[in-house]
C-alpha cells in the first residue's frame, strides 16, 4: 500500500490475515478486541494525527499489530501497551522489521503509568479495547493542563464518539462532550463501518481527534466535574433543582445571567465553564 503522504508498508510484510491465523489471535470478547485488518483504512487513521515521521507514539492495545503497522509505516517510535500475551509474538516480528521503532509493554493499560515512557509528548493512537476505552479517555482528559500528550487519536463505538463531540441540544450532549471541549478541541475524524472489523462488532464506530488548548482561566476541573455532574444527573430537571445540591451554584447562575429554569442539554460548555468561574 502506498498513498502519497504515507510511507508504504514494507512489502515482505505477511498479511494481517496470516498473522492471526499462524498466531491463533481470535479476537476476545472479554478483552473487548476487535481487528481492523483494512491496511487503506489503519493508514488513513495513522495519518490523522499529522506528520508523524520520528514523533512518539502511544498506543493501547495493539492486538496483532495492524494500526501498528500503519504508525510504523508512517515514522513513528511506537510504544504498544498490550495485555493479552497471544499477541506479544506477533508484535515482536514486528519489533524486527521495523528496527527501533516498536517497544512492546505487556500490561494493563489501567494500570500503568505511561508518563515516564517518553521524551516528549507523545501522540496517542489507538483502535481502544471497548471496555476500557471511556474510562482511559478521562484519565487523559483529566490530567494536569497542559497534558502530557500532544493528541488523542481514538476508535470508539460510534454511540460514544457522539458522546464526545456532541453540541447543546444534542441527545448526546452531556458530561463526556464538556470535559472533552473545555480546554481541548474534539471532532470526528471518520466513521468506521463494522464490516472493517474482525469480527464485526454488533454497532458502528468512528476516530475522534482531540486536539488540548488552553485551559480557561480561573476554572478547577474538580469544580467543572461537580457542576456538570449534578445538572446532568437529573439533566430532565430544570437546573434551579439538579444544581441546588452544589454549593453557591445558583448564585453562580445568577452572576453569569444564566436562566435556573433551563436543562443541563441547553447549556453550551462556555457558559458550564463561566458557572464553574463563578463557583470559584
Amino acid at each position: 500500500m502506498t498513498t502519497s503522504d504515507a510511507r508504504p508498508v514494507r512489502p515482505d510484510l505477511p498479511p494481517l490475515r496470516d498473522v492471526i491465523a499462524r498466531h491463533g489471535l481470535a479476537a476476545s470478547k472479554a478483552l473487548g478486541q476487535n481487528f481492523l485488518l483494512d491496511a487503506q483504512l489503519l493508514a488513513r487513521i495513522a495519518r490523522i494525527p499529522g506528520d508523524l515521521t520520528d514523533a512518539e507514539v502511544l498506543e493501547i492495545g495493539p492486538g496483532p499489530g495492524g494500526l501498528t503497522r500503519a504508525l510504523l509505516a508512517a515514522g513513528a517510535r511506537v510504544t504498544a501497551i498490550e495485555r493479552d500475551r497471544r499477541c506479544i509474538p506477533a508484535l515482536a516480528e514486528l519489533s524486527e522489521a521495523f528496527p527501533g521503532q516498536l517497544r512492546v509493554i505487556e500490561g494493563d493499560a489501567l494500570e500503568i503509568d505511561a508518563v515516564p515512557l517518553f521524551e516528549g509528548k507523545p501522540h496517542i493512537a489507538s483502535n481502544l479495547p471497548y471496555n476500557i476505552g471511556t474510562a482511559l479517555l478521562v484519565r487523559w482528559l483529566s490530567a494536569d493542563w497542559a497534558p502530557w500528550w500532544q493528541s488523542l487519536t481514538l476508535m470508539f463505538q460510534r454511540e460514544v464518539a457522539d458522546r464526545i463531540v456532541a453540541k447543546t441540544d444534542d441527545d448526546a450532549y452531556g458530561r463526556l462532550a464538556v470535559l472533552a471541549q473545555w480546554r481541548s478541541k474534539a471532532t470526528l475524524a471518520m466513521p468506521v463501518h463494522r464490516s472493517a472489523f474482525t469480527p464485526p462488532p454488533k454497532v458502528m464506530s468512528a476516530v475522534v481527534h482531540i486536539v488540548p488548548e488552553t485551559a480557561p482561566e480561573d476554572v478547577h476541573f474538580a469544580t467543572l466535574e461537580r457542576l456538570t455532574g449534578a445538572a446532568f444527573g437529573q439533566r430532565r430537571k430544570m437546573l434551579r433543582q439538579s444544581l441546588k445540591g452544589v454549593p453557591g451554584a445558583l448564585n453562580a447562575l445568577e452572576t453569569v445571567g444564566i436562566d435556573p429554569t433551563r436543562r443541563a442539554e441547553t447549556v453550551s460548555v462556555a457558559e458550564f465553564v463561566a458557572v464553574a468561574r463563578a463557583l470559584g
